[in-house]
Order: structure tokens, then C-alpha cells, then sequence
């Protein structure tokens, strides 16, 4: 498993709303077995990673993940089943004005089930992970140990402690210029699971999830996820977008309803395949490194990282759940800012190389004072002597 596999889910249409394109994701038939739903929390987290390891961050929902089979039959026939998924998914836009801090104990963990009558069922087929923050933890941890061998030119606090503490900004989603407008009037359609959000056309996320109840309910969470700091400006600094255009009949007469429907269908076709080629092209033909994390029925939980080429603009880090024929029954990504490519391109290059300045040098063309000035700039001067 490399890639990103969109079975099952079709593109419909974009929306405008200025210089945000939301761009639905439909399915024809809901993914059965699996459901979400949301836990609000509206506060600061503290995750315990490992022993003498936390996570902390601002931690404004976990999604749980139920794969008992409870109300997996209404979402087979794609009916019922929206009180499970809606449970604690009511929104509030305010920002809280006391922050207490939440701990949590691991990204992901496992809940027991309960019966109807809410009393435990013992057996466990539901999780709870953090979104997005579980693909960010990832993000901050890769290479987090630093030098494994004692280079002369490495501190003892590095070879001691690694790279900690390191840290990554993000915005809301309330603060990107426009979403929230967007998400207001966004149509959302029928057997709709998922949406590519584009600001000034940029990709900006991808959201999926299994059952059409779960994204009605989940679909105001896109205002309370963390995006980077260039879709941030892209927001404020870029102008509006032009709006999809349907040229029915290319040249042809249309004289019945069946060629006007046929026109409009291959529009749609046109548009998805315009899309998956040109506007997602580099989300779907990227190889990423996966790492599973958490297995769940007939369902796996994954998170990736992108290859940090440096050169490419789009580059996206996020987290899947996968069932066992390779489908995509949820995703949430966030793109990574160039300085972000830059330090991951860094740092997978010296972990390969032993952290072996030298040998980091030849391998990139560069001179080992040059890849100390990079060091210095991607703000992990301290770990040099």
C-alpha cells in the first residue's frame, strides 16, 4: 500500500463561495460495518504519548469509531441509523473563553461497547482517536530520538534528549477568510460522504467518511480542524475563484430531455475526470509511507507521510481507515507548508545517513557547512555542539 485509493467515491460538481472550493464526495452505497460520530472536548489536550512523552495541543474534538455492526444494517440500505452517528456532534462556533486542559491517554484508544440500555457490552468494537492531531503526532515524532551514534559534532543534549521539544503552528478553520460562509450555504448532496476543500485553489484538505448520516453530522467539524499557515494567507490574500461552467451539447442539438440528460451527465464525468487528473493530482498520485496503528474488526487505521520531496508545493501528511479490500472509509489530511517539506527533507536525509554531516553533504551536493546553515534554519540549531 502506497497510494491513495478513491474506489467508490465519486466526484460531483464544485461549489464556489469567493475563494473557497468545496468539491463533494459521493458514494452509492454506504461503507457498512463502520460508523463515527464526535466527542467534544473545546479544550487544550495533553495526550500521553509514552512514558515521559506528551503530546499538547489545542484538542477541540476525538472522533469514535464503531465497527459493533450496531445500525451497520440501515447503512447497508444507506437508511436510519443517524442517532448512533449524531450522538455529541452539536457545533458551537464560540470560542471558549476559559481554557482547561484535557488529558488523554494515547491517540488512539480503545472504548467498550455498550447495549442498548447503556450498561457495557464487553466486548470492545469501538475506539476513540484524535483527527488529524494523530497525523501530526506522527509529523513531530519522525526521527524525534535524533543521532543514534556519538558524531563529534553533535551536543550531548542531542544525543541525550533528541529532537525535543519541537513544535508546529496551525490555524482554525474559523480563521481561514471564507470557509465558514462556504460551509454554510454548501449544498450537500445526496449519498454525500466526503469533500475536498480548496482555498485560491490550492488543496488545502481531503475529508471521507463511511456513511452519508455521519458527514451531515461531521461536516461543521472542517470549521474546528487545523490547517497550515499557507492556506491561512491563501485565504486572506487570494481572490476569488471561477465557478464550474457546464457547456451542454458541445456543438450538438439538443432536441429531448434524454439528450439533455445525457449532455449533463457527461459534463459530470468531464469535471470528475478533470478534477482526479489536474486539481487532486498530486494527493492521488503521491507514495506514501503508511503506519498502522490500530486494527479495528475488518477495518485498519493508518496514518502517512509524503515522501518530502523538495521541490513539490503540495505535499499532505493525514490518516485513513482502510477495510480489507483497500476501500477508504475515512481520511482527513492537512497540507504541509513548504518550510515543513523542508524540514522533514531534512531530516529523513540525515536520519539515512547517520546523522553524519559529511555524508549528509555528498549525498545532497551540497558542503557540510551548508547543511549546518540548513539545520540552523529549520530551527534545530541546538542539537549542534
Amino acid at each position: 500500500m502506497t497510494g491513495l485509493d478513491f474506489t467508490g467515491l465519486t466526484t460531483r460538481p464544485a461549489q464556489v463561495w469567493g475563494g473557497v472550493r468545496l468539491v463533494p464526495l459521493v458514494r452509492e452505497e454506504p461503507m457498512p460495518g463502520l460508523r463515527l460520530h464526535r466527542e467534544v472536548y473545546h479544550r487544550f489536550g495533553e495526550v500521553l504519548v509514552s512514558p515521559g512523552t506528551s503530546y499538547v495541543s489545542y484538542i477541540p474534538h476525538g472522533l469514535v469509531a464503531d465497527w459493533s455492526g450496531g445500525g451497520s444494517a440501515e447503512a447497508e440500505n444507506g437508511t436510519g441509523g443517524g442517532q448512533s452517528a449524531a450522538y455529541g456532534t452539536q457545533l458551537n462556533t464560540a470560542r471558549p473563553t476559559a481554557m482547561a486542559v484535557d488529558q488523554h491517554h494515547r491517540m488512539v484508544k480503545r472504548r467498550p461497547s455498550k447495549k442498548k440500555d447503556g450498561r457495557p457490552a464487553g466486548a470492545v468494537a469501538r475506539c476513540r482517536f484524535l483527527p488529524l492531531h494523530l497525523s501530526m503526532e506522527g509529523y513531530l515524532a519522525l526521527h524525534f530520538r535524533g543521532p543514534t551514534i556519538a558524531w563529534h559534532q553533535w551536543s550531548r543534549e542531542a544525543l541525550r534528549q533528541g529532537l525535543s521539544p519541537r513544535s508546529e503552528s496551525a490555524y482554525l478553520g474559523l480563521d481561514v477568510y471564507g470557509l465558514a460562509d462556504a460551509l454554510r450555504v454548501f449544498e450537500i448532496h445526496p449519498g454525500q460522504c466526503g469533500v475536498m476543500v480548496y482555498v485560491a485553489d490550492a488543496l488545502a484538505a481531503a475529508f471521507v467518511v463511511p456513511h452519508p448520516d455521519d458527514y451531515r453530522a461531521l461536516h461543521p467539524t472542517l470549521l474546528q480542524d487545523m490547517y497550515g499557515e499557507l492556506i491561512y494567507q491563501y485565504g486572506h490574500f487570494g481572490g476569488p475563484v471561477p465557478d464550474f461552467e457546464a457547456h451542454l451539447g458541445d456543438g450538438r442539438y439538443i432536441a429531448t430531455l434524454a439528450d439533455l440528460r445525457a449532455a449533463a451527465r457527461a459534463q459530470e464525468r468531464a469535471w470528475s475526470e478533470s478534477h482526479d487528473t489536474v486539481m487532486a493530482r498530486e494527493l492521488l498520485g503521491t507514495s506514501y509511507s503508511f503506519e498502522r496503528v490500530y486494527r479495528m474488526g475488518s477495518f485498519d487505521l493508518y496514518r502517512f507521510l509524503p515522501p518530502f520531496r523538495v521541490g513539490s508545493d503540495e505535499q499532505h501528511i493525514g490518516e485513513l481507515i482502510r477495510d480489507r479490500k483497500g476501500r477508504t472509509a475515512y481520511l482527513k489530511t492537512f497540507r504541509l507548508s513548504p518550510a515543513q517539506i523542508r524540514r522533514g527533507h531534512l531530516l529523513n536525509n540525515l536520519a539515512d545517513n547517520d546523522w553524519h554531516l559529511a555524508r549528509t553533504a555528498d549525498r545532497l551536493g551540497t558542503t557540510p557547512e551548508e547543511i549546518v546553515r540548513r539545520i540552523h534554519a529549520a530551527g534545530f540549531g541546538t542539537l549542534l555542539r
